[in-house]
């Protein structure tokens, strides 16, 4: 059984509802629990000359994966005076056109509607991020060759 077998189960059973799953096959155990207030997942393989099982995984529940993003939007909402620019599109966010060029834009900026901001790679494409407003840019809300996901707000623009 590989890691995607595994991870597919452990989606499969958190939507499912149940409390508890156990799958033992030949040389693996896997637990899994649902509903209490630090979800697991085991996995112990066996080898056959073994007789102790060895953990192999153990995961953290989907529902906290989520937890990072929500954080992420609360100062947006404290700075509502500014407008928030947000990823079109998952992928990868870069500041650069390339690493030998210069940053895109940098917080004090003055940008203007049209202008490029930054790129986001997406399945080795790599998709320019234009302004859709003028502005001043207050600050920028990603790390340069940072993950980003869809809707996720990288940069707070003073429109005034």
């Amino acid at each position: 059984m590989d890691i995607k077998e595994i991870q597919n189960l452990i989606k499969f059973v958190a939507k499912s509802g149940a409390s508890e799953v156990k799958l033992e096959m030949d040389d693996i155990k896997i637990t899994i629990r649902t509903g209490s207030d630090s979800d697991t997942t085991i996995v112990h393989q066996v080898p056959a000359t073994q007789l102790q099982p060895q953990p192999v995984i153990s995961a953290a529940p989907v529902a906290e994966a989520h937890a990072p993003v929500a954080a992420a939007a609360a100062p947006a909402s404290e700075d509502s005076k500014y407008i928030t620019i947000k990823s079109p599109i998952i992928g990868t966010f870069y500041r650069k056109p390339a690493p030998d060029k210069p940053l895109f834009v940098e917080v004090g900026q003055t940008i203007g509607e049209g202008d490029v901001l930054c790129v986001i790679e997406a399945m080795k494409l790599f998709n320019e991020i234009e302004s859709e407003v003028s502005g001043k840019i207050v600050k920028i809300l990603v790390d340069d060759s940072s993950p980003v996901e869809f809707d996720q707000p990288l940069f707070l623009v003073d429109p005034s």
